[in-house]
């Protein structure tokens, strides 16, 4: 099928029509409650607060662009992917959590989203009591009253739940990962802005370098497109039926691993499991317990080093492909339904064989997508280390983001389109 058919099916299926329409709507409002500003911000001091801090950048990053106005939905998604970090991982520690995630099947995973959904609350309220004292710490907030600080937490406490329930609402009714896309949207949403800013303080003997950041950032894009596209065939032969007096199966095909089974998820989890410690030790720095602001120092200035960071980054997204791959992907469960099937690899028992076998594969590949999407989340950073250009470690993290979502909201609609054809 061509690109114009595609195209063409998109916009006259109503099915696949309404669930882009829906999209579209649930991203606008998204973007209406993403420029309300909370009382009392002091927009110049804020401008320079944000100007050239990474922290803040990234965090901006996640609240969708809401950060950089100080908007009800400045907090993002964050709380949401820290809920989802921290359930994950009970699954690894808790049986009952890993059951109900991979082996109650829809039911036992709404159960499991249900729980991140609550977990995000009380995470809401401590980022944004945190936030909120810090930037009244740096003179970008007044000093309120109890009434109206409790007043502006339960505001943005409110509006980060409430961006939540648009992305989940994007995941059900529309097209792809609906926190991806969230992320996404405010990412493009700031293009026009950081453009105008560049032309603005365009420099003719940097020109180098941008003409370098771009050739960097498009073979960066061609990467990510190989790398996730990337994927190993497992050959699969379907035994033989007799029925009455027909023969079933028989037949040959593959079982399609990715390279990159993940997607960008790694990315935006390393991230936020940065971003934690980072709000903390700057809330604690200016404590008047000793050893508190002690240790909070500690931390920043070990975030602050670039390449300290950068390591902790790429080893975290290392950890977090795997993790991630470890939580979705499962061998055992796969190697069962080939076996209902009457389905076999060429050359491996079925049963536990198939297991490990599926096991030893899914590590090689998985060990080559964890570490091209490591050395591709660092990159930036050590152009920023060799430029001096502060926005590259952010621009890198925000192609990569972009990228991903891109692709994979292609492939779903490809496979929805497909499904349709036939």
């Amino acid at each position: 099928m061509s690109f114009t058919q595609k195209l063409a099916l998109l916009f006259s299926d109503a099915g696949l029509r309404n669930r882009l329409l829906f999209v579209i709507g649930a991203l606008a409002i998204f973007r209406v409650f993403a420029v309300i500003p909370i009382p009392g911000v002091n927009a110049a001091q804020l401008q320079l607060f944000l100007q050239g801090n990474q922290f803040f950048g990234l965090l901006n990053l996640f609240s969708g662009g809401g950060l950089s106005s100080l908007s009800i939905m400045m907090l993002g998604v964050g709380p949401y992917i820290t809920a989802s970090i921290v359930m994950q991982l009970l699954t690894m520690m808790i049986p009952r959590f890993k059951q109900l995630y991979q082996e109650e099947g829809e039911i036992g995973r709404k159960k499991f989203s249900q729980y991140s959904r609550l977990l995000t609350l009380p995470i809401a309220i401590i980022q944004g009591f945190s936030l909120l004292i810090l930037l009244e710490r740096q003179g970008i907030m007044p000093d309120l009253s109890p009434l109206s600080f409790a007043i502006n937490l339960i505001v943005v406490t409110a509006g980060s739940v409430l961006l939540m329930w648009i992305g989940e609402l994007i995941s059900e009714y529309g097209l792809g990962n609906g926190v991806s896309i969230v992320i996404f949207a405010g990412i493009v949403a700031r293009l026009p802005q950081d453009i105008a800013q560049a032309l603005f303080t365009f420099d003719a003997a940097q020109i180098p370098v941008y003409l370098g950041f771009i050739a960097a950032a498009l073979l960066v894009t061609a990467a990510v497109v190989a790398i996730t596209e990337a994927e190993r065939p497992v050959p699969v032969t379907y035994a033989k039926r007799v029925r009455g007096m027909k023969f079933f199966g028989g037949s040959s095909t593959y079982l399609p691993l990715r390279l990159n089974q993940a997607g960008v998820i790694p990315i935006i989890f390393a991230l936020s499991f940065l971003l934690l410690p980072q709000m903390f030790a700057t809330f604690f720095a200016s404590s008047t317990i000793g050893a508190l602001s002690a240790v909070s120092g500690f931390i920043l200035g070990v975030l602050n080093n670039l390449p300290v960071y950068g390591m902790l980054y790429f080893l975290l997204v290392f950890l977090f492909t795997y993790f991630y791959t470890a939580v979705t992907f499962d061998p055992h469960q796969i190697a069962e339904n080939l076996q209902k099937n009457g389905a076999f690899i060429p050359g491996v028992r079925p049963g536990g064989s198939t297991t490990e076998y599926l096991g030893r594969v899914i590590t090689r590949i998985t060990f080559v997508g964890a570490l091209f999407l490591g050395v591709i989340a660092v990159l930036p950073i050590i152009m920023q280390s060799v430029t001096g250009i502060q926005t590259l470690a952010l621009g890198g993290t925000a192609l990569l983001i972009v990228v991903s979502v891109i692709l994979d909201l292609a492939r779903r609609i490809d496979a929805q389109l497909s499904i349709r054809e036939y």
